[in-house]
């Protein structure tokens, strides 16, 4: 089951949840202030596995050596 993480409209408190893939926010409650009113956010996964940093661009030379493109 997918993690999704929720925003309270009212008190802004944000929260994680597990749910099944496609389901709503419906009959989900804020832990914090019990209010419905709630907002899926977007967000974003971190890899495990140490402080490297993540390299974002080909390395130099590019992928496709001798001449091939």
């Amino acid at each position: 089951m997918p993690l999704y993480e929720y925003r309270c409209e009212e008190c802004g408190h944000r929260f994680e949840i597990l749910q099944r893939l496609g389901e709503g926010s419906e009959g989900l409650g804020c832990p914090q202030c019990g209010r419905e009113r709630l907002a899926k956010q977007f967000s974003t996964f971190a890899a495990s596995g140490g402080d490297a940093p993540v390299q974002r661009t080909a390395p130099a030379g590019g992928c496709c050596r001798g001449g091939a493109t």
